[in-house]
């Protein structure tokens, strides 16, 4: 948490002479405005680390890629895994809700709630049933102490002999 809140905190500067000056310059622009631009770009960079761990994860320890055509080979309960069952999709809806903070949009807001509603569907009809059959108890012991979207505070340890430990320092 301490190095996402400092990489949250460098993007300060080149936020600064990018956005904030540039935007100040114009008398135009409302104070309003760049609040809820730099509101919704620091939501949108913690949305896009969480993205990017979670991806790496999946190279890393899934051997797959996040794509159903493409899944990994064994369960991930590493990294961001390890708090949430779907983290790559929380990124992307925290990016959709940075998005419509920063241009102060309803229409990309309801986009989210559909993509949320969608994922949720998909999720209770395709992917959790699949995760079940290929995966297990291990699966079934995951699904059951981690939540599908609100993060745990403590890492997730399987208690499956099977588990790869290792996988889960990671």
């Amino acid at each position: 948490m301490k190095n996402l809140l400092k990489q949250i905190f460098s993007f300060i500067l080149p936020v600064t002479v990018l956005i904030i000056v540039p935007l100040s310059i114009e008398s135009n622009i409302s104070i309003q405005y760049i609040s809820a631009l730099l509101a919704g770009l620091m939501i949108i960079a913690i949305g896009l680390y969480i993205m990017i761990m979670t991806i790496s994860t999946f190279i890393r320890i899934g051997k797959g890629t996040l794509a159903p055509w493409s899944p990994t080979r064994k369960l991930v309960i590493a990294g961001m895994y390890r708090y949430v069952r779907n983290p790559m999709i929380l990124g992307v809806l925290i990016v959709l809700i940075g998005e419509s903070i920063s241009v102060m949009s309803t229409n990309i807001f309801i986009w989210t709630l559909i993509f949320f509603i969608i994922n949720n569907i998909w999720f209770l009809l395709y992917e959790e049933p699949d995760l079940k059959k290929k995966f297990g108890k291990e699966y079934e012991e995951y699904k059951k102490n981690v939540s599908r979207w609100i993060p745990r505070l403590e890492p997730f340890k399987s208690r499956i002999s099977g588990s790869d430990e290792a996988n889960l320092s990671n």
